[in-house]
């Protein structure tokens, strides 16, 4: 029975996340498979591979051949490197425990540059953070700044309006007291003039009747 070692499709729509599995090569993709090597998220930053080396080493070893895909995260899992470090055991080239001992040294660098990758993420997400934060407390300030110079506008404006209504009020104040100065001297002069004018009239007619009489 020809054997795969290939990605089954799992996880959501637009969040796929996939199964590293041993299959009979005329099975479909996502269908029944022999035995789960791992998973594989490309959704994760740096992405996520985890698979059960001694396992793929196993079927590597029995003839199992991987898809392109595979073949790559078995790479980067290790799998192939300790598959050609055990076929050097058996030609004699190296004894199993210095097989090993290569293996662990090659994952111990592995890790080591994966977390320094995983710190330099994480710290360019803190700075990425950063630069938003700041940028949004820029953009409150000077939205603060705009409201509390209109406000300030405003309230000028109306300091001014409430000075032009005074002004207005305390003019139309003087042009009255002015008018009213203005027409008692005619109100009076109006009044002496009638008053002459009536005694003159009196005494007229006083002497006419008396002429009269005589």
């Amino acid at each position: 029975m020809p054997v795969r070692i290939r990605l089954a499709r799992r996880g959501r729509r637009h969040y796929a996340t996939y199964s590293i599995v041993v299959a009979d090569s005329r099975a479909p993709r996502d269908g029944k498979h022999i035995e789960k090597l791992g998973i594989y998220d490309p959704n994760t930053y740096p992405e996520t591979i985890e698979i059960n080396v001694d396992r793929a080493v196993y079927w590597l070893s029995v003839g199992a051949q991987p898809t392109d895909t595979a073949r790559t995260l078995l790479r980067k899992a290790g799998a192939l490197y300790l598959f050609h470090l055990l076929r050097g055991v058996k030609k004699g080239a190296l004894t199993e425990e210095q097989a090993y001992a290569k293996f662990n040294e090659w994952k111990k660098q592995k890790e080591e540059k994966l977390r320094q990758l995983k710190e330099k993420t994480k710290q360019q997400e803190k700075d990425r953070i950063s630069k938003i934060i700041e940028e949004e407390k820029k953009i409150a300030q000077k939205r603060a700044e705009e409201i509390a110079k209109k406000f300030a506008d405003k309230a000028q404006e109306e300091a001014e309006q409430a000075q032009e209504e005074k002004a207005e009020e305390l003019a139309t104040e003087a042009n009255g007291q002015t008018e009213e100065k203005a027409e008692k001297p005619t109100t009076e002069a109006n009044g002496q003039t009638e008053e002459k004018a009536e005694k003159t009239a009196t005494e007229t007619n006083g002497q006419t009747e008396e002429k009269t009489e005589e």
